[in-house]
């Protein structure tokens, strides 16, 4: 069973900077892509960036290229996300999940396990 535990994520005021991370149980954690997604009230599940599991790849939406930074320890089961420039918009519970396999996907039904979440709300 693979268990996905997201931390870091809080209050901040817009402009600042949060770093969520990811600790993954389970030994296979690196070989599997691995990806963070989103969840605003109301709105639908979205996909923020992922990662290959060689960290040689990574994939963003596009509100998110030049202010997040997606990574990844498998020395420590851990993948991380570096946010800057935080907008209120980015308000959101934010997951980590895995995706079953190693090919890029944006779509959150190739993903088959997931964090609990962890709640990120930047104020104006």
């Amino acid at each position: 069973q693979v268990q996905l535990v997201e931390s870091g994520g809080g209050l901040v005021q817009a402009g600042g900077s949060l770093r969520l991370s990811c600790a993954a149980s389970g030994r296979t954690f690196s070989s599997y892509y691995m990806g963070w997604f989103r969840q605003a009230p109301g709105k639908e599940r979205e996909f923020v960036a992922g990662i290959s599991w060689s960290a040689g790849g990574t994939l963003y939406a596009d509100f998110a290229k030049g202010r997040f930074t997606i990574s990844r320890d498998n020395a420590k089961n851990t993948m991380y996300l570096q946010m800057h420039s935080l907008k209120p918009e980015d308000t959101a519970i934010y997951s980590c999940a895995r995706r079953s396999g190693i090919l890029t996907s944006r779509l959150p039904r190739d993903y088959d396990y997931w964090g609990q979440g962890t709640q990120v709300t930047v104020s104006s």
